[in-house]
């Protein structure tokens, strides 16, 4: 057997060489005539996936050491029989770390008071869960928009888009990126946003209508982003207007990439019948990188953010992007993987 495999997911290289011929490349330029005798495609999301690349390929599987599926042409997969199989969920400590760390920075860094606040979460999947249980956590009042989700377990527990943006002093983004999300942080979005409310997307840029963020600038309140439209040729006027700006890193937490490159192999490793890969978890190496559980109880918000920063130094990725806003793949690739914090 070949598997075609992105060189930069981590912790993978050595694992598949007993079971088959491993071939690494970087992932934007893995090219339709590697795949021609390939088995097995494993990869992040530099590679679209798409007829063009694997049309005439003997690739069975494409495995994702990542969450996003939107640069998988998945109707033409499965006209042609390829299984495709996403890290759904690997990254949702890192994001929230990110989210809460990025937050409480803005926060202080603008004298914004936080007690009391109303957190808004458009997309309670993964990720969104996962920011939930922090906000609440702290005592923030939330709010939930998740349309398919409340369409299976009922509207109970979620609220109307428009309400949340009427009613949130911090609105963020977790949905997936596909037709009916595209773009859908428009004008009219923050048009309803309340005045001096805090704007955060770790989603997908495009998402996102970069023309409207501009515009509503004078009326919101700091706006994180981390995801971009057009990545890595991003908006050079957007990362100066915002109050922080990385370069889509904010799920890349060691405990994250661990985890997102034992769902590949292991999906792999199912489809293929490689039973001593079935329970592969790549080892912590460092002691300093283990997860840690942080104890927020009492604590006030200088504090709060105190912790927060000290785990994550959010403002570090921030000036290296700017300094380097041409570098993003580079940032990316480049990046140094923080432990995870979790509560």
């Amino acid at each position: 057997m070949k598997f075609v495999i992105d060189q930069a997911i981590p912790f993978i290289k050595g694992v598949f060489e007993p079971y088959a011929e491993a071939v690494y490349k970087d992932g934007g330029s893995i090219c339709r005539e590697d795949l021609l005798d390939a088995d097995a495609l494993v990869i992040r999301t530099r590679t679209r996936c798409n007829e063009e690349l694997l049309a005439g390929t003997s690739v069975k599987i494409i495995s994702i050491a990542a969450i996003g599926l939107d640069h998988i042409d998945i109707p033409f997969c499965n006209d042609n029989g390829i299984f495709v199989q996403n890290a759904s969920g690997s990254n949702s400590g890192g994001v929230m770390n990110y989210v809460f760390s990025a937050l409480y920075g803005a926060a202080s860094r603008e004298r914004i008071p936080l007690s009391g606040a109303t957190f808004g979460i458009i997309g309670a999947g993964h990720v969104g869960s996962r920011i939930e249980a922090m906000a609440r956590h702290l005592g923030m009042q939330v709010l939930l928009c998740d349309p398919p989700r409340a369409e299976i377990e009922g509207p109970g527990q979620f609220v109307a888009l428009d309400y949340l943006l009427e009613n949130s002093d911090i609105v963020s983004l977790s949905v997936p990126l596909n037709p009916g999300t595209q773009r859908m942080a428009n004008a009219d979005f923050f048009g309803k946003m309340k005045f001096g409310a805090f704007f955060i997307n770790t989603a997908r840029g495009e998402i996102v209508d970069d023309d409207a963020l501009m515009e509503a600038f004078s009326k919101l309140g700091p706006v994180i982003i981390d995801t971009w439209n057009n990545e890595p040729n991003v908006n050079p006027e957007l990362i100066k207007k915002a109050s922080i700006a990385t370069p889509h890193i904010a799920g890349y937490s060691y405990q994250g990439k661990q985890m997102a490159t034992a769902a590949a192999v292991r999906a792999v490793a199912r489809f293929f019948k490689l039973e001593p890969l079935y329970e592969f978890f790549p080892t912590t190496e460092l002691e300093e990188l283990e997860a840690v559980r942080l104890d927020l109880t009492g604590l006030t918000q200088g504090q709060i953010t105190s912790v927060f920063q000290y785990n994550y130094p959010v403002f570090t990725d921030d000036f290296m992007f700017r300094v380097h806003p041409e570098s993003f793949d580079e940032l990316r690739q480049m990046y140094r993987y923080r432990r995870e914090f979790y509560i």
